[in-house]
């Protein structure tokens, strides 16, 4: 009998580094370990992402030759940047002529502030013929000579004619630094943002390139023959060599391996993630089953580097209370953690005998008004968990739960000033802190448009049960702990899709055009090692900013999730029908494929057209998407072009904002394909017939479509 091979995801964190083992075919937890991240080792965090590995194989009994993936997430491209450790860049501006006054002004990027008092390190030379290699040299030396140690090219209009930045970068070789060219980075027009999106990208460059390479050997020794993955800003993966190319990829890399985890294991289609540390809740949103991405800000400016849409809101599991006038007046940003000091509620009721309440200033600078305990044991701080402990919020086997007589021993020489009962007071303390988190979250349901009645909360991270179930109650949304939530990032990291986007401004973009930037984008996925049989494309074009978008995702291998999962009909109803708020008796199957079952119901409105609402829902019970009006016509791939072709000619509106065709997508086979980002009748049809070109011809196709007003 052959075991079966493990996918493996390793979290660098600040503190710690996370490591789990995750059955590559029912995508089971296996095993987790917990090492010291090795920030001062003379290999960097590499050591400790190898010593993660060792004992995980160890724990879980495997060899390496079991491993069928390996990925791993960094904080170490955020942290540089916070703490301005960088490279000083040398940048080489490109022009003659008018183009020269702009490129003149990218040496104002020195100005830059990476952390308080310290900007970043760039020096600047000018070259006006790229193909001039003398000229070259000389500001290649000249910058050397101030402590340039990466290289960055750019010129005006490098996105349609690279050959310039190519040329300087060829004659630059021979000096062995580092080097980028700003074209390279991002495809979009913008020579300002372009240019500071590949400087911030190459102060990081050499710094992730030596980790990178010691990673490399470290993982090749260890006898570990498949490929080594990094996670990315936006929820997926990329190859190490991608990540050598584009290390600012990884900044912000953190929050986005929690939402993959939800996403794969809690299988999220609408809602909320709530990643709770002891400090912070990172809030990212997930929409008809996709993280919410867009451009960074980075270095207070924005940035062409595509990440997670995530809000960090100053509140965790470690937030320590603050009082005045016999009320709480706030939770947090000072944590326990920071001000060195422990929980109350992990302390034995023995050691908080005779606690007695103080207020204290934490750091210099904080106020004056936080809550400690003065106790035969020593000082404690009084925290969210606590709180949510002493009113039995945290589950059993839950990485935060502790012995509730402690938890309401904590509480309740608070409670006594307060002039009530433990679980008031407790309740307050997560009323406060939670608040802050309900504003966040209420400002990104309005922002992505999201069904408050039907979009989920899931919690993660070790202070998961301090703020999502209080949130729940408060709200009156749905809401859970996610499954080993302490680990929700590293096994998002294990889960992870390897993912691409590639972004071109193309005025008028013909069907050709926007196909060939669909084929590079599902090229680099499958140069990374998706399979290219499972790599999903999703295409968007903006007719106001002229961009074409298009998102690649795909696994290294095709997954089978334990069949003993799968919900059955009526389970799949019964989600179907709570998401359309209707009796399951008035919902209907209108059609379906192997993997996906669509259903629908009627809502009549007075004096106005019947609604058709929609739901696709796959084969775990999970709604994939939402219509609150659609037209579902089944046919086959063979037959699919004619009738796709009446379909949207007979949904496509004609007005004064011009010509909009249908959002379509398509159930083909295990994929749901959406095309529903193209507002043009002729490429849209284009990209569907991309879509079934390798499809057998009796194979059947469900189109679902909206028309857009």
């Amino acid at each position: 009998m052959n075991t079966p091979r493990i996918r493996v995801g390793i979290d660098v964190g600040g503190t710690f580094t996370d490591a789990v083992a995750v059955d590559a075919t029912t995508l089971e937890l296996l095993g987790q370990v917990k090492v010291p991240t090795s920030h001062h080792h003379e290999d960097g965090v590499a050591h400790g992402i190898v010593e993660a590995l060792d004992r995980l194989l160890e724990r879980t009994g495997r060899a390496p030759a079991d491993i069928a993936f390996l990925a791993h997430g960094t904080t170490q491209a955020t942290n540089a940047l916070l703490e301005g450790d960088v490279a000083t860049v040398g940048l080489i501006g490109i022009g003659a002529g008018p183009s020269a006054v702009f490129t003149r002004r990218l040496a104002s990027f020195s100005r830059l502030e990476l952390a308080p008092g310290k900007r970043l390190p760039l020096v600047y030379a000018h070259v006006a013929d790229p193909d001039d290699t003398e000229a070259v040299r000389s500001a290649v030396e000249q910058l050397e000579g101030e402590g340039a140690q990466v290289l960055v090219a750019s010129q005006p209009f490098s996105v349609d004619r690279p050959e310039g930045e190519r040329a300087v970068l060829d004659a630059a070789r021979p000096y062995g630094l580092p080097m980028t060219a700003a074209h390279e980075i991002t495809s979009l027009y913008g020579l300002h943002k372009r240019t500071r999106t590949a400087v911030v990208n190459a102060a990081i460059l050499p710094r992730m390139l030596a980790t990178a390479d010691l990673v490399d050997a470290s993982i090749t020794k260890a006898g570990v023959t498949a490929p080594l993955m990094v996670m990315r800003c936006d929820g997926g993966v990329m190859a190490l060599d991608e990540m050598r190319r584009r290390p600012l990829l990884t900044v912000l890399s953190g929050p986005a391996a929690g939402v993959a985890g939800a996403l794969m294991q809690e299988r999220v289609s609408e809602g909320a993630f709530l990643e709770t540390g002891g400090t912070s809740t990172d809030i990212s949103v997930v929409r008809r089953g996709k993280v919410a991405v867009r451009h960074a800000t980075v270095l207070g400016r924005t940035s062409y580097l595509n990440a997670l849409d995530v809000r960090t809101v100053g509140v965790g599991g470690g937030s320590m209370v603050r009082i005045g006038d016999r009320r709480v007046t706030g939770v947090g940003p000072r944590s326990a953690h920071i001000a060195g000091l422990p929980y109350a509620c992990f302390a034995s009721p023995d050691r908080l005998r005779e606690a007695k309440v103080a207020t204290v200033r934490p750091m210099d600078g904080d106020p004056a008004d936080y809550v400690v305990l003065d106790a035969e044991g020593g000082r404690f701080a009084v925290t969210m968990t606590c709180a949510a402990n002493a009113l039995g919020r945290v589950p059993e086997g839950d990485f935060a739960r502790c012995d509730p007589s402690s938890a309401r021993a904590a509480i309740a020489p608070l409670a006594a000033v307060l002039g009530t009962d433990v679980a008031t007071a407790a309740t307050r303390i997560l009323d406060a802190g939670v608040a802050q988190v309900k504003s966040v979250v209420d400002a990104m349901i309005r922002d992505y448009r999201l069904d408050k009645d039907t979009a989920v909360l899931v919690g993660g991270g070790g202070g998961a049960a301090s703020v999502t179930p209080h949130l729940a109650r408060t709200s009156g949304m749905e809401g859970r702990i996610a499954r080993h939530n302490e680990v929700i990032s590293p096994i998002g990291v294990a889960l992870a899709l390897v993912r691409e986007q590639v972004e071109r401004i193309v005025p008028g973009a013909s069907q050709e055009q926007i196909l060939a930037v669909r084929a590079e984008a599902e090229r680099a996925v499958v140069a990374q090692g998706a399979a290219a049989e499972g790599v999903e494309v999703e295409v968007t074009v903006d007719p106001q900013t002229s961009t074409v978008r298009a998102v690649a995702t795909g696994a290294t291998e095709l997954r089978t999730q334990d069949r003993s999962h799968r919900a059955d009909d009526t389970e799949r109803l019964r989600a179907a029908a709570a998401s359309l708020k209707a009796d399951p008796a008035a919902v209907q199957v209108l059609a379906g494929t192997a993997a996906h079952t669509v259903y629908g119901t009627r809502s009549q409105r007075r004096l106005r057209k019947a609604l058709r609402p929609v739901r696709i829902v796959d084969m775990d019970g999970v709604v994939r998407h939402h219509a609150s009006d659609a037209h579902v016509e089944t046919t086959t791939v063979a037959g699919a072009p004619e009738v796709l072709a009446r379909l949207v000619r007979e949904s496509t509106s004609y007005g004064d904002g011009g010509v909009r065709a249908p959002a379509l997508r398509l159930l083909l086979g295990s994929r749901i394909a959406d095309l529903s980002g193209v507002l043009d009748p002729q490429p849209l049809l284009a990209l569907a017939r991309s879509e079934l070109r390798t499809r057998a011809a009796d194979e059947p196709v469900v189109a679902v479509l909206e028309v857009r007003a």
